[in-house]
C-alpha cells in the first residue's frame, strides 16, 4: 500500500541530464560520462581506447576478456515473483531463472554455467540484439528489438513469451560513469514496465493484467574486485504504479543509478546508504534482521524485512562470486523531487547483496 502526501512548491533533487549519443565512445574513443535521456545506440567497443595503468595501451586479449556485462528482468504478479539474469564474464557464461511462490514463500531455480562462450550468447547493444543460454535444463533469452525487452523462458515449471512495455513519456536511467583507474560503466534500468503477452506457470497459465516488470542492462570495463548492494521495487499502490531502483557500490563515481518513477515518471535520486547484516544467512530458515536503507538528504528512509533469499556462492580460484538476491517487504517513505512523499507499507520488492571476482 502507499499514500502520496504533497509538497507541490518544493523541488528536492535536479540533476543534469543530456540527449543519449548514438555510440558511447566519442571520436578519440573516450566514453562519453553522464546521465542520459534514453538508451544509447552502440557502446562502439571497438573505439573504446583502453590504456593499462602504465598508460600503455591495453592488449587485444585485455581488451576483450576485462569487458563484463550482464542483463536481469524481475517480473512480479499477484502468486509470483520471476527473475532471470545472463551475464558474460568472457571466461564464463552464467544465468539463473528463479520462481517464487508468494504465499507458499518458496523458490525453486534453474541455473547454467558455461565456458568460454560455449552454449550463451550476449551482444553489447542497449537498444538491439540477443542475449541467450540454453541446455537440457531449458533456455532462457532477451531480445532488445529498438530498445524494447522481449523475454523468453523455456524451464521445467515456466513458459514465457512477454513484451516490457513502459508508460508513455516513461523514461529509463542511463548512465555511464567511470570506473576503476581506466575503466568505465554503463548502466541503464527501467522499472514499472507491463508485461504483454503469455505466463505460464506449472502448466497453469498466469493472468498478466496486474502484473509489473524491471529490466537491468549493465556493461563496461568494471574493477577486477567489485561488490554492490542493490534495491528495487515494482509495484501499485494507492499512488498509482511504482518502481524503485538503488544501489550502492558501481556507479558512484560522480554519479549513482538511484531513480524513482511514479506512474513512468522519472525521479533521479542521490546516493543511498545500505545498513545489514551478512551474517543473516537465509530468511526461511532463522528470523533475519531487516535492512535499513536510506539518503543523508531524508529523500529515501526505508526497511526491508527478508522472507526469502536465492543465494549461491562459487570459487574457481581466479574467479568468485558471493550472491544473494532477496525477497521481502518494504516499508517506509520516498519523498520524490517535487516533494510528494509516498508511504510505503509492506510493499514487495528486491535487495542483493554481491561480491565479485573477475
Amino acid at each position: 500500500m502507499g499514500l502520496a502526501q504533497t509538497r507541490p512548491s518544493q523541488v528536492v533533487n535536479k540533476l543534469v541530464t543530456m540527449a543519449a549519443p548514438k555510440e558511447l565512445m566519442d571520436s578519440q574513443g573516450k566514453p562519453i560520462f553522464g546521465y542520459f535521456d534514453g538508451p544509447v545506440t552502440d557502446l562502439a567497443l571497438e573505439r573504446f581506447a583502453y590504456f593499462n595503468e602504465m598508460d600503455k595501451p591495453a592488449s587485444s586479449l585485455n581488451k576483450h576478456f576485462h569487458f563484463k556485462q550482464f542483463q536481469f528482468v524481475s517480473l512480479v504478479t499477484p502468486r509470483y515473483i520471476i527473475g532471470v539474469a545472463i551475464a558474460d564474464i568472457r571466461y564464463i557464461g552464467s544465468a539463473f531463472c528463479y520462481l517464487y511462490d508468494i504465499s507458499k514463500n518458496q523458490i525453486t531455480e534453474t541455473s547454467w554455467l558455461k565456458p568460454l562462450g560455449m552454449g550463451y550468447r550476449m551482444e553489447p547493444s542497449p537498444m538491439s540484439g540477443c542475449a541467450k543460454i540454453s541446455s537440457a535444463k531449458g533456455t532462457i533469452e532477451f531480445n532488445l528489438r529498438e530498445g524494447v525487452w522481449h523475454l523468453a523462458i523455456t524451464t521445467q515449471s515456466i513458459e514465457a513469451k512477454l513484451e516490457l512495455e513502459s508508460p508513455p513519456l516513461s523514461l529509463p536511467i542511463s548512465l555511464c560513469t567511470p570506473t576503476g583507474y581506466s575503466g568505465w560503466t554503463y548502466t541503464q534500468k527501467h522499472n514499472g514496465l507491463k508485461p504483454k503477452g503469455t505466463l505460464t506457470i506449472n502448466a497453469e497459465p498466469q493472468p498478466l493484467n496486474k502484473a509489473l516488470a524491471g529490466y537491468d542492462f549493465s556493461a563496461g570495463y568494471m574493477r577486477r574486485e567489485t561488490s554492490w548492494r542493490w534495491a528495487s521495487i515494482n509495484a501499485h499502490t494507492q499512488d498509482g504504479t511504482i518502481g524503485l531502483n538503488l544501489a550502492a557500490g558501481v556507479n558512484e563515481t560522480g554519479a549513482c543509478e538511484n531513480v524513482f518513477w511514479i506512474n513512468g515518471e522519472r525521479h533521479l535520486l542521490g546516493p543511498v546508504r545500505f545498513e545489514f547484516s551478512r551474517e543473516n544467512g537465509n530468511p526461511v530458515s532463522k528470523p533475519v534482521a531487516s535492512w535499513r536503507i536510506y539518503s543523508d538528504n531524508g529523500q529515501i528512509d526505508l526497511t526491508f524485512q527478508p522472507r526469502n533469499c536465492r543465494s549461491e556462492k562459487l570459487n574457481l580460484w581466479l574467479l568468485k562470486s558471493n550472491f544473494r538476491q532477496y525477497v521481502g517487504h518494504y516499508s517506509g517513505q520516498i519523498i520524490d523531487n517535487l516533494g510528494n512523499k509516498h508511504t510505503l507499507h509492506k510493499v514487495l520488492g528486491l535487495t542483493e547483496d554481491h561480491f565479485a571476482l573477475w
